[in-house]
């Protein structure tokens, strides 16, 4: 095939790979971003333009030219789509365009910012996403078509690819990891092809054909499996500013769902000035048609309109204020986390309402990022003689919390009245609930049946939990109201955050407590003549349960974070963990409750992935020089002298011939002559030698190399040869390039 056609069709296939890779990436953008038509946009662009880039290459425009008409034609293909009405003939920018790029661009990184995934495709987002991948496109088109460098084309799309997995933390998915280990390695061995099309002599074809395909193939996996590694301990690390947060809050109650997808990312941090650290609360679900629980919608006044009301208990009741300050990390909500029952909130800024029946707090969606406030809750704290003495009752709202919905299983009647049976008041038949869900019967588990309903909140979803008995907190709780309701007492369903773990940090004096997405939880709560409110911890093994001490006793006033029935705790109404405690731990509604430890392994984990990093480069290089000695033919050790040019940053040119370039090493480069005129003696008999042997081993070129090599490395300062021993610039410039043809930085 005429060399001509061999570097059209090798253009071509790189061309087409370059395109694959590009592809890859979008994989693990769908699982952030809802498919839709922006899919095709995203597929479309960059297949025109690299098209646009092979076809200008054919008419052998200079390198510059063709970058230039690329990006005029991604201007004008971004303008036409997303700035038509501002554009001149539909697609050439004006001044309007000018403007409204601005504005696009702030509302994309809005809804990036303040949205939840998976985000709506909205034309900013498309906007972002296309053009992003277009103007990629142009930049990699250069890298690997002009400057033939797949290997930093490829680390440019494993960056990229990571962007979707570090914004929203998941496990590995297999199948995105797969496209692009594909696209990678096919990147790279196009690339290696075009040069195996423009090498002469069989035995360059031999080493190129062989060795270098190791190499590339070695190095490719190397980079991935660097990239898996590290690309965890991103997650961990790196606070998502993008994409909103992993952690979502359905005030439908739809946790079966939210618990599943949550992860171990920090959503916020609290310090608090009690001897407790408190639950945090979102939103209250009273009202229950028999199939969901709805979201209070209840009337609201403006935060920061008057001073809240205070809390409503009789006067012989005590009340402890108690300060606590939340800082937002990662949640995207329009809900702020507030312990129970909140009297005052400062430093939360824009618009915020706050709902006096359930005292929770909310505001436009999305809100909470990036938030700081602190709150002041008046916890009740009755003894156990006074909870006793009243009875459940006294919400006080036109909000049905009492019904049970017709149709109801009879199981959930009947199993509450058999485990309360032996209680006289409401206290006790709650408190015989609470152990009971505690108790041997029931287990604790993420993995209960999602088929015909079971991970549902529905009246028969409860039913079949009591017959398992075993689930997570939407059943625990859901099954815990539903029960209470049958025997007459008012009952809804908060949801919120477990008390999370102590992060070793003190700020003002108090200790500052982690908590993370896993920690998303559901709990009921029970109405009080009054008391209001009292909050119960049915699920089993999670949180704190309540107890309330006797006037007489000479326990501290606190709540216990033991499970055994027999303990008890403080006069409180709100849920609480020991702030006191060192051992208090993390208990998430994902994975199960713990002691809390310093855990290095996210900083050995990333110490460890730096110094992979680190030491890929040095290691790939030497790699690819035991496969040159290996093969050990004449075009092996001419290419070992090549890329040590290139590693102390020597232009290595084209249009040099080897003679010419041998006696350039020897004067510049410190190369020794009498083996430098053995080598280039035996690369011209095996390129222009009639007869010549080809593609052998030719022990005499090798170790005229690997002398040239030596003696180059020798004479130059040892820091010098520290760097290119650790970063050989022959792995990202090929011999003959532009960028080789004015030697690499040094």
């Amino acid at each position: 095939m005429p060399p001509r056609e061999r570097r059209r069709r090798g253009e071509l296939r790189l061309a087409l790979a370059l395109w694959l890779g590009i592809l890859s990436t979008l994989v693990p953008l769908t699982r952030v971003v809802q498919s839709g038509s922006w899919l095709w946009g995203a597929i479309a662009l960059p297949f025109a333009l690299l098209a646009l880039g092979y076809g200008l290459r054919r008419l052998r425009l200079p390198v510059i030219v063709v970058t230039i008409i690329e990006l005029a034609a991604w201007t004008g293909a971004v303008t036409a789509v997303f700035f038509p009405a501002n554009a001149l003939l539909g697609a050439i920018p004006t001044g309007g365009v000018v403007e409204a790029l601005p504005r696009m661009i702030t509302t994309a990184s809005a809804l990036i910012t303040d949205g939840v995934a998976p985000l709506t495709p909205t034309q900013p987002l498309v906007f972002l996403i296309v053009a992003s991948l277009g103007l990629l496109t142009v930049a990699l088109d250069h890298v690997v078509v002009t400057a033939r460098m797949p290997l930093l084309a490829s680390i440019a799309l494993v960056a990229v690819w990571l962007i979707p997995a570090i914004a929203v933390p998941a496990g590995v998915d297999i199948v995105a990891f797969v496209v692009l280990a594909a696209s990678v390695l096919l990147l790279i061995r196009a690339e290696t092809r075009t040069r195996e099309a423009r090498t002469a002599g069989a035995s360059s074809r031999t080493v190129n054909a062989a060795g270098v395909t190791v190499v590339a193939t070695a190095i490719g996996a190397v980079a991935i499996i660097a990239a898996l590694a590290v690309g965890p301990t991103l997650q961990a690390s790196v606070p998502a500013a993008g994409f909103g947060t992993s952690t979502m809050i359905d005030p439908s109650l739809d946790l079966g769902k939210d618990l599943r997808r949550q992860d171990g990312a920090t959503v916020l941090t609290l310090r608090t000035d009690g001897t407790r650290v408190p639950y945090l609360r979102v939103a209250t679900l009273s009202l229950f048609d028999g199939t969901v629980w709805q979201p209070d919608r209840t009337s609201t006044v403006d935060l920061s309109a008057a001073p809240l009301e205070p809390v409503d208990v009789s006067p012989d009741i005590a009340v402890t204020p108690t300060r606590t300050t939340v800082t937002i990390k990662n949640l995207a909500s329009a809900y702020a986390p507030v312990p129970y029952p909140a009297t005052e909130v400062d430093g939360l800024a824009g618009a915020w309402q706050f709902a006096p029946y359930n005292r929770t707090v909310a505001g436009a969606a999305g809100a909470t990022q990036g938030q700081e406030y602190t709150v002041v809750s008046d916890i009740a704290q009755p003894t156990l003689e006074q909870i006793r003495a009243s009875s459940a009752g006294g919400a006080g709202v036109s909000l049905d919390v009492d019904s049970l919905p017709a149709g109801s299983p009879p199981i959930i009647a009947q199993l509450a009245r058999q485990v309360t049976a032996q209680a006289d008041t409401d206290y006790d038949k709650l408190i015989a609930l609470q152990d009971w869900f505690r108790g041997p019967e029931f287990t604790y588990s993420l993995d209960a049946p999602v088929q015909e309903g079971f991970d549902g909140q529905g009246v028969d979803a409860v039913a079949a939990f009591l017959q398992a008995k075993t689930g997570y907190c939407v059943h625990f709780a859901g099954a815990f109201a539903l029960m209470a309701r049958s025997l007459g007492m008012p009952t809804r369903i908060v949801v919120g955050f477990l008390p999370g773990s102590f992060t070793g940090q003190v700020i003002d004096g108090q200790r500052v407590i982690d908590v993370t997405g896993r920690q998303l939880h559901a709990w009921p709560e029970v109405s009080f003549r009054g008391i209001g409110w009292v909050p119960f911890e049915p699920t089993k093994s999670l949180g704190t349960e309540t107890r309330f001490d006797s006037a007489a006793s000479t326990a501290t006033a606190a709540p216990t974070t033991s499970p055994r029935p027999e303990a008890t705790s403080a006069a409180t109404t709100a849920p609480t963990a020991d702030v006191n405690d060192p051992q208090q731990g993390a208990q998430t509604d994902a994975a199960g409750s713990g002691p809390a430890l310093v855990d290095l392994r996210p900083l050995l984990t990333v110490l460890g992935g730096v110094v992979v990093l680190a030491a890929l480069p040095g290691l790939t290089g030497a790699l690819r020089r035991l496969m040159l000695r290996r093969r050990a033919t004449v075009a092996a050790a001419w290419r070992l002298v090549q890329d040590t040019a290139i590693d102390a940053g020597l232009p290595v040119p084209s249009s040099r011939s080897p003679r010419a370039f041998g006696a350039f090493l020897v004067a510049s480069g410190s190369a020794p002559a009498e083996e430098m005129s053995r080598l280039v003696a035996a690369v011209e008999r095996a390129n222009y030698a009639a007869g010549a042997a080809s593609g052998g081993p030719d022990a005499a070129a090798m170790r005229a190399a690997l002398g040239i090599r030596s003696a180059m490395l020798a004479a130059m300062p040892a820091a010098r040869r520290a760097r290119t021993l650790a970063l050989p610039w022959s792995l990202v410039v090929r011999p003959g390039s532009g960028f080789a043809d004015r030697g690499a930085p040094v």
